[in-house]
């Protein structure tokens, strides 16, 4: 069955404003994980009043290639179509809502009104609360990437396809992704967005020494200390220690592990391609 999930987070007062923080959120109507977001709901209602997918792309703020991923997406998962999508001919295409489509418009829009009510209610019983709803609402992301690095958006270089994304983690480091320019734009990428970069432990390489300034392909190299070593006949899982406090987790061969000689307190590089990194936000 269906739920109705409240995604709450702190939002910070502007600065030099001394109001404290206040509880906002986002709907999602769906299964407890997934389900359809603002902006896709957004983007049918667009659709519903211009009967075209590429005026609606605009007007939500996507490329008409990310409206047209969200439209799949959303006529796959439903149980029937929610747009009906027409070619071109003497009469011109276009994309219109189904009957199926307006009827979860409808339903989304009476979820929100329920929920601005309560969170109004919300918002006057609770104050000062922002440092700890911020922390929750990272806790909240559930992930097989060991690796979770919480950072800011600090530029974007965008090409035909891909979108090369810079982000400042706490403590100083910096790293770089490089995702598809429609993933980009389904994210809501602009600089100082927070974002989560999601790196598996098994594409993480491992260098002895600070290995920052070395001629090497790989774009990331993130030095920190070697803060444990669990070893096992085949493994060896290596935790590296950031500047700022984070941990960085990389899984490499038992072989690779006695070679470097690697222990406790040494200084260390890990090593992963910007490909490698995932971005992650909460809709």
């Amino acid at each position: 069955m269906g739920s109705v999930i409240l995604a709450a987070c702190a939002q910070r007062p502007l600065p030099m404003d001394d109001s404290p923080a206040h509880l906002d959120s986002q709907l999602r109507i769906g299964p407890r994980r997934g389900g359809i977001g603002s902006q896709r709901v957004a983007l049918l209602e667009q659709i519903a009043a211009t009967g075209s997918l590429a005026a609606a792309a605009r007007a939500v703020g996507l490329s008409y290639k990310g409206a047209w991923d969200a439209i799949n997406a959303i006529n796959n998962l439903a149980d029937t179509p929610l747009v009906a999508r027409s070619a071109g001919g003497s009469g011109g295409g276009g994309s219109q809502l189904t009957a199926r489509g307006r009827q979860l418009v409808r339903t989304y829009r009476a979820a929100e009104e329920e929920q601005a009510r309560f969170l109004e209610r919300l918002n006057r019983r609770v104050r000062h609360l922002e440092d700890d709803m911020h922390l929750m609402e990272r806790l909240a992301m559930l992930t097989s990437a060991r690796n979770q690095l919480l950072g800011q958006v600090i530029e974007l270089r965008h090409a035909a396809v891909n979108t090369e994304v810079e982000i400042a983690l706490t403590g100083g480091d910096h790293l770089t992704a490089v995702i598809t320019r429609a993933s980009a734009d389904n994210l809501g990428l602009e600089n100082g967005v927070a974002i989560t970069a999601l790196i598996k432990a098994s594409w993480v390489v491992v260098a002895a020494g600070d290995l920052s300034r070395a001629k090497l392909s790989t774009r990331n190299r993130l030095v920190g200390t070697v803060e444990s070593l669990t070893v096992d006949d085949v493994a060896s899982e290596v935790v590296i220690r950031l500047p700022g406090g984070a941990t960085l987790a990389a899984v490499i061969t038992r072989e690779s592990a006695d070679a470097m000689g690697l222990a406790e307190g040494d200084t260390a590089t890990a090593l992963f391609k910007a490909s490698s990194v995932i971005l992650a936000q909460r809709d």
